[in-house]
């Protein structure tokens, strides 16, 4: 092959090889978006179905737009995915374009010189004109670098043929590729002009049910500061069972030493758990596995985050939540996120019960079931189910999940998968 042609073929092997790779990038990313805009699609699913519940138990209008400020802010999240979803289609769309015109002018250079080639091959084509072009040759050597340099001159023919060949079929492809990701595009424009429609009426009805809540806007406040009490009250009851089995934890150590130093009594006021080794090792591969735990429900939508908070409706009252609180379907069951030991199996005032599991130095805990399926002292694997999440008069099911690192609260969020 000739230099000239050698030197041209690798430049486009080597500009088709990071073009593939930026295009499987592309697409690895535009998956990571549909499997973004599925989870929110199904968020806003489940916060319709709890939406209609509490229509139809005529729940508190305060619930309702509590559940309405929810569905809002995913349907925003939404419109932001399909928006960057459409920006990466319309990269693809402009980087198909360029290698459109790149293929087809490399076509037309590659007929161009394969047309020369034809043209000065009939020329030449005569076998009398070959046979007397070896013959000719001043020695041995010289017939046979003309015997190679035709075969060369033959088989790059041939090669230029396939080039035209593949480069067409490649063509053929992006043009056919371009139809669809165009198509593509108008479908998520479409869709995002109708989640916009829908934004903006849910966000109309949010104003109107907001109207009617300020008339009694001091009664709300009470009824959320009482809430907000009775969560203390029982977020208190959690604290304290952790800070009582941290001190079990140094007193039991402190029994089995046989230094006078580590044989001081333990109390109630350790802040960390004193481990065996096998409860160090649990400890740290929870650590380990941080933002990757499962979620305590199969299925759920966050409709409280953690920290402290303005509450969503009645601005003026600030609300503290110790962990998240995950609606989930009626008879849902709540599950562990790893593997660990019951700590505690508690009895809540008003018949409900939570379940406290202990992974070294961590705990977790599931708030608010209805039924229990473990018993203190129980070893349970990751994804376990130990209980039925309580579904109470407004049809409503929801956990509430917290983490602790030994008595100090963490925000479960940073530790369960894509919460």
């Amino acid at each position: 092959m000739p230099t000239k042609y050698r030197a041209n073929f690798f430049l486009t092997l080597l500009t088709v090889f990071f073009v593939v790779l930026g295009g499987q990038a592309q697409n690895q990313k535009q998956k990571e978006l549909e499997a973004q805009k599925k989870r929110l699609e199904q968020q806003i699913k489940q916060i319709n179905s709890l939406l209609s519940q509490q229509k139809k138990e005529r729940a508190n209008v305060l619930e309702e737009v509590e559940g309405l400020d929810q569905k809002i802010k995913v349907r925003e999240q939404l419109i932001r995915v399909t928006n960057s979803q459409a920006n990466l289609l319309n990269q693809q769309i402009n980087t198909n374009l360029n290698n459109i015109t790149r293929l087809r002018d490399e076509l037309t250079s590659l007929k161009e010189d394969y047309a020369a080639m034809i043209q000065k091959s009939y020329k030449s084509k005569s076998q009398e004109s070959r046979l007397m072009f070896l013959l000719s040759s001043d020695n041995f050597l010289q017939g046979y670098k003309r015997l190679m340099y035709m075969k060369q001159y033959t088989d790059y023919r041939k090669e230029q043929g396939e080039q035209i060949q593949a480069k067409t079929e490649e063509l053929q492809k992006l043009n056919k590729e371009l139809v669809v990701q165009r198509k593509q595009k108008e479908q998520l424009v479409a869709a995002n002009r109708e989640e916009q429609k829908k934004l903006k009426q849910e966000k109309e009805n949010q104003q109107a049910l907001i109207a009617s809540i300020k008339k009694k806007e001091s009664q709300y406040a009470a009824q959320i500061r009482k809430k907000q009490r009775e969560a203390d009250a029982i977020d208190a009851q959690i604290d304290k069972i952790i800070r009582e089995a941290i001190a079990r934890s140094k007193a039991k150590a402190a029994k089995s030493s046989t230094s006078k130093s580590e044989g001081k009594p333990a109390t109630a006021r350790s802040t960390n758990f004193t481990l065996t080794a096998e409860a160090k090792l649990v400890g740290n591969n929870f650590q380990a596995n941080k933002g990757r735990l499962p979620w305590p429900v199969e299925k759920g939508v966050v409709i409280m985050g953690f920290g402290k908070q303005r509450h969503p409706v009645v601005k003026s009252v600030m609300i503290q939540s110790n962990g998240v609180r995950i609606a989930t379907d009626k008879d849902a069951t709540a599950r562990t996120v790893f593997d660990g030991k019951v700590l505690k199996v508690m009895v809540i005032r008003g018949g409900n019960k939570a379940v406290l599991i202990q992974h070294g130095n961590y705990i977790s805990v599931y708030n608010n079931l209805d039924k229990v399926y473990v018993k203190e002292g129980q070893t349970v694997k990751t994804k376990q189910e130990i209980g039925q999440v309580f579904t109470g008069n407004d049809n409503k099911s929801i956990l509430k999940f917290m983490i602790y690192e030994n008595s100090k609260i963490q925000n479960p969020s940073s530790w369960v998968y894509k919460m």
